[in-house]
């Protein structure tokens, strides 16, 4: 069963998005405690980027249905996404982090929604199972691994490498998707 072009790319940019971000994992309450958090602040720092996500992937939905082209849009959020991993070099108290979870929570609420709709539609409805269970699996795969990747860094290296690394890798990501819109 061979996918299509777009399928792949969407496929493979977010395997490469989710290696970077799953890095920080669990490290991230130890990072935060690092730079000042208590508990509270961490649990605050977390539930901000969910908060920002959920209720920004809901406009996010109503916009891009009708105003905005869904690549451009998906886009924007990798590129966000990008720029604040990178902005974890920064973070050097608790305001600095919910600012970062903040922007990260921004750019998973353009990503997500917009991906999604877009994956949906690259194949067609008789492989959809298929197609997303490549999408599931692959995730939970790579998360692991990056889980993993992200512990020996730290314990080898530093946070600093970490984030330089998560920067890179985002980077990545935001270029190898950006083949999509040759199918847009």
């Amino acid at each position: 069963m061979a996918l299509s072009q777009k399928t792949k790319i969407l496929l493979w940019s977010s395997n490469i998005w989710y290696l970077g971000e799953g890095m920080l994992g669990p490290l991230f309450a130890v990072f935060a405690q690092r730079v000042g958090g208590n508990v509270l602040e961490i649990t605050w720092a977390w539930a901000l980027y969910l908060f920002a996500t959920g209720f920004l992937a809901i406009l996010v939905g109503k916009v891009s249905d009708k105003l905005i082209a869904k690549e451009k849009l998906m886009m924007l959020g990798y590129v966000l996404n990008t720029l604040f991993t990178f902005g974890y070099l920064l973070v050097s108290s608790p305001l600095h982090l919910l600012l970062v979870q903040f922007g990260l929570g921004i750019a998973s609420a353009l990503v997500v929604p917009t991906w999604s709709a877009l994956y949906s539609h690259s194949e067609g409805k008789e492989r959809a199972v298929y197609v997303w269970g490549l999408a599931s699996g692959q995730f939970s795969l790579v998360t692991a691994v990056a889980i993993l990747l992200g512990g020996m860094i730290v314990n080898y290296f530093s946070f600093t490498t970490l984030f330089v690394i998560m920067g890179m890798i985002q980077l990545v990501a935001t270029f190898y998707q950006a083949r999509i819109f040759r199918f847009a």
